[in-house]
């Protein structure tokens, strides 16, 4: 008896666990001191007294008490299997839900009123997601979906919603309705298999006024997370409701209407939402969040970063699950503090294992700290939760190419295409994939394929088709195509991609060695647009053509800044300044810490190439092996999806050099060759090769 209470009062007082086992090991030793001062002593009306002499109470014989024995024995027994048991006991086993998908659709408003229109739906995915099991697709994207498939009827209803879970492979379609009668208003929700339409749960309740509308709802989660096994809703329950229906109806039309328009990137219009929601209900934490990446989405960054701090004041308004994904957007997509986005959604994931926006946006921001395998092992649990999920299978693709994984990476580009023809970008993985193989008119082919998907299709091809070109020293014919690009995009309005084309376009002349129209086009590029993409290739070509000044002017900017892979960039460019000038030591310590900052190809090649100007060809050599290895990252440098594949060009020329240093002349000259066989003949690289290889040296002479 004192064993069983104290394993129940001990750890609810929070007792150490030694408490339990001291008793016990007490319990043990203390058991036969028991049995013989039971068998000694006995309880009479005059006291406790040796058995002998209680001659007024015990008159049976020793045989005669066989029951008293029979009832120790028993005793014993149990004692010493609860020993055993709490000695030898596991942790409990806690069953772990599978994740169930679940899509809500527009709810049929038959009262008339049109704040029950859209301020719903998000009451209902709020209560839902307090279950860590269910994850809600999100809504916007499934407006998107239905606007497409169904033009003439865009109205998310019970049909539009199943069609949508079966493309996406989602196991529930939610679909809920709202009448008033007399002043009461009753709303209902049933839970039907998107295949067969069958009905698995039926929920309903009602309220006496609007006000009530949003508890109402917070109810009925509670009843389908517990018909779906949930059994820690009633806890979870109560801070939804306290959180969610805090706000109006108001609140919750005007907020759930401007993620809608954020979704398709009308930002302006959004903003103006989230203000209403706000005005309706001024610790709408999560309006102030929305309204905050909404502004920054538009370039007003004080604004942004004022509002931000609004929605952290008010982090105790949010479920446990909004708290986690608000501060995961906040540090990946505004602050870029990625291993503080890490934490966030590394926290949301492991207790909601179901959210798949929260495997995806971690697997986002692994993807921008170089993480790749990391990327991809999330990508993939994503895919666990929404397996015909196009754009997650897209990302997936993406993460493979960058990880090196070609084969897989051009495998999940193809279903993204054959699913979906309209998503050309799914055919750089492809691209890609043929260029680590070598197949170079098999990429040629692939890009031609994106052309003639539309003017974008066509723009991402042009840039495609002349990295090939600068890949393979075929400077002149990359110019023009990168003309013909350039025009193109101005035309459409396609800013990024023309500054981005511009800046390939400088390489292209100055692979020529017109310095004059390389100049021109780097001007171009970053009058129009700045970023990674533009200045760190615009620095390295000022280089190429003596300007020092310019290229250390990029460099000292970028790393000043706070975010470590503009920092790493610009250290790098400050280090090649270093090695242009000879000072081999400074520049191998630069480059070295830029890799700190964040370990880039770009930076290990340029300091590959400062080890082999110092005269540490070893040293250069293995930093151009790591390179051959980690090739997938080399496919878009700068983590935009652009192409970038040309400036592995020149790795086995470089390879080359090394192996001379070091004495190892077949090596070189098969290096060269290989560099040769690629390059067209007028490139300066290669026709250096030939001379390196008309060396007494390399000939072996």
């Amino acid at each position: 008896m004192l064993v069983e209470g104290a394993s129940i009062v001990l750890p609810t007082f929070g007792a150490p666990d030694w408490m339990l086992q001291a008793l016990l090991i007490a319990v043990l030793v203390g058991f036969p001191v028991m049995l013989v001062l039971a068998w000694v002593y006995d309880f009479t009306d005059q006291g406790i007294v040796v058995q002998a002499e209680a001659t007024d109470t015990i008159v049976m014989p020793f045989g005669d008490r066989k029951g008293d024995f029979i009832v120790i024995g028993v005793l014993a027994v149990a004692l010493i299997f609860s020993v055993y048991l709490h000695v030898t006991g596991g942790p409990e086993i806690v069953e772990e839900m599978k994740p169930v998908s679940v899509l809500i659709a527009d709810f049929d408003n038959q009262t008339g009123d049109p704040l029950f229109d859209g301020s719903l739906e998000q009451a209902l995915q709020i209560g839902l997601e307090g279950a860590s099991f269910i994850a809600a697709f999100n809504r916007p994207a499934a407006h998107a979906q239905i606007s497409k498939l169904r033009p003439e009827n865009e109205h998310l209803d019970e049909e539009g919603a199943r069609l949508i879970a079966v493309r996406e492979g989602i196991e529930l379609v939610l679909s809920g309705s709202v009448k008033e009668d007399r002043g009461r208003y009753e709303f209902i929700v049933l839970a039907v298999d998107p295949d067969s339409g069958e009905r698995i749960i039926e929920a309903s309740e009602e309220a006496s006024e609007k006000a009530g509308a949003l508890g109402s709802i917070v109810k009925i989660a509670d009843v389908i997370r517990e018909e779906l096994g949930d059994t820690s809703f009633e806890e979870e329950s109560l801070r939804g409701t306290e959180t969610f229906t805090a706000s109006s109806l108001e609140a919750a039309k005007a907020y759930t209407e401007a993620q809608q328009l954020a979704y398709r990137s009308e930002n302006e219009a959004a903003t103006e939402l989230y203000k209403q929601a706000i005005e309706h209900d001024p610790d709408f934490g999560r309006a102030y969040s929305g309204w905050a990446l909404a502004a920054f989405n538009l370039g007003r960054d004080s604004e942004a970063e004022e509002l931000w701090q609004k929605a952290v004041e008010l982090m105790d308004t949010m479920t446990d699950r909004e708290r986690y994904r608000t501060l995961g957007l906040y540090y990946m997509a505004v602050s870029r503090n990625y291993p503080k986005a890490i934490e966030s959604y590394e926290s949301l994931v492991q207790n909601y294992p179901a959210d798949g926006a929260g495997h995806n946006n971690l697997g986002i921001a692994y993807f921008a700290t170089l993480n790749f395998g990391r990327a991809l092992e999330e990508g993939r649990r994503t895919l666990e939760i929404y397996p015909n999920n196009l754009v997650y299978q897209h990302n997936f693709a993406l993460y493979a190419m960058y990880a090196g994984e070609f084969l897989l990476a051009e495998e999940r580009g193809r279903e993204v295409v054959k699913a979906d023809a309209s998503r050309y970008y799914s055919l750089l993985p492809v691209a890609i994939a043929e260029m680590s193989r070598g197949n170079i008119e098999g990429a040629v082919g692939v890009y031609q394929e994106m052309a003639a998907v539309g003017d974008s299709g066509a723009s991402l091809a042009n840039l495609g088709l002349a990295d090939i070109e600068l890949y393979r020293g075929r400077f002149a014919d990359a110019a023009e195509l990168l003309q013909q690009g350039i025009d193109a995009d101005i035309a459409a309005g396609n800013s990024r991609s023309a500054a981005t084309k511009y800046v390939a376009l400088a390489e292209a002349h100055a692979g020529l060695g017109d310095a004059q129209s390389s100049a021109q086009a780097l001007a171009d590029a970053l009058a129009i647009r700045k970023g990674l993409a533009r200045q760190v290739p615009a620095a390295l070509i000022y280089l190429e053509h003596g300007q020092v000044d310019q290229a250390r002017a990029i460099g000292e900017e970028l790393s000043q800044q706070v975010q470590s892979q503009r920092r790493a960039y610009g250290t790098m460019i400050l280090g090649v300044i270093d090695t242009r000038e000879e000072r081999y030591a400074d520049a191998i310590d630069k480059l070295t810490a830029a890799i700190g900052f964040s370990d880039h190809w770009l930076i290990r090649f340029y300091l590959a190439r400062a080890y082999l100007a110092a005269g540490a060809a070893v040293e250069a050599m293995d930093e151009f092996e790591q390179l051959r290895y980690r090739s997938g990252e080399a496919a878009a440098l700068f983590l935009d999806d652009l192409p970038t594949w040309r400036y592995q060009g020149t790795l086995p020329y470089w390879q080359g050099r090394a192996h001379d240093a070091m004495g190892r002349f077949t090596a070189a000259r098969a290096s060269y060759e290989s560099f040769i066989e690629l390059r067209a003949e007028d490139d300066p690289l290669a026709v250096d090769a030939r001379q390196r290889i008309g060396s007494p040296s390399t000939n072996g002479q």
